[in-house]
């Protein structure tokens, strides 16, 4: 009786950890945590691909760029697709725990404006919106000094921030958002610096409204992201086969034309 009584214990105490968890991973399931547009529409664009290999997706959508990267970490998700490799790496915790797979495509960063129509008519003493995150602010600060409006230290580098701009030549003024939040502040501003997939969600067309914008060559691609120790998943190569394919590429050029660039 004891010995029994002890192995259905080990058992009660087996299923509760599960449930505790909350996170048996289902080897036919596929959880990807992605920003809605553009990552999670080209996800979906290959759901049926992959059902196909016997693989359930599930497309789990994030409106900020912390959250997926903590959910992943957590193994609340298989892996992510939202983000590029300077980001990634602008947290310790991030660059330690993630692995960034492939690139997938680009979203060219871009400056926006309601009140003038080219760059070089911005006034003196401008105020400009730069994003919160240090990775997206250092990026836009390049894309400022690429196109001859501001000058930055050599060693500035791809974190680089306001204090590190040697030449202003028109006094532009710099204002910290929250990237999300910075479509909905473009008329309050002279000019914005807003990140391809919000300018995209908040009905802006990068290639058309954007009075600056990054070119196709920029190493800023956003791609797919996993948990140091589940590289070789084989769900996530089946996804990759998917994914990067000229199906997605066709899709991403007719679609978007420009506004967003195939990275492969």
């Amino acid at each position: 009786m004891k010995k029994k009584f002890i192995t259905v214990l080990v058992i009660l105490m087996a299923v509760g950890s599960v449930f505790a968890s909350g996170k048996k991973d289902d080897p036919n399931t596929l959880k990807v945590g992605v920003n809605p547009v553009p990552h999670g529409e080209l996800l979906s664009l290959v759901k049926d691909d992959l059902a196909k290999e016997g693989i359930t997706l599930k497309i789990v959508e994030y409106t900020d760029y912390i959250q997926p990267n903590e959910a992943l970490i957590a193994g609340d998700l298989n892996a992510n697709y939202f983000q590029h490799i300077p980001y990634l790496e602008s947290k310790d915790e991030w660059k330690a725990a993630l692995a960034f797979l492939y690139g997938v495509h680009v979203e060219p960063l871009g400056l926006y404006s309601a009140k003038v129509k080219n760059a070089a008519d911005l006034p003196d003493k401008a105020t400009i919106i730069i994003s919160t995150d240090p990775a997206n602010a250092g990026r836009g600060l390049i894309l400022l000094e690429n196109n001859g409006l501001i000058t930055l230290k050599p060693d500035a580098g791809l974190r680089a921030t306001p204090e590190d701009i040697v030449e202003n030549p028109k006094n532009f003024q710099f204002r910290a958002l929250d990237p999300a939040q910075i479509p909905r502040s473009l008329q309050d501003v002279d000019a914005a610096i807003i990140n391809g997939n919000y300018a995209l969600e908040a009905g802006l067309n990068p290639a058309k409204d954007s009075i600056l914008l990054e070119g196709g060559e920029s190493p800023y691609a956003n791609g797919i992201v996993v948990k140091k120790g589940n590289e070789a998943d084989p769900r996530i190569a089946a996804l990759k086969k998917v994914l990067v394919s000229q199906k997605i590429k066709d899709y991403i050029n007719k679609k978007w034309d420009g506004s967003v660039v195939a990275a492969f």
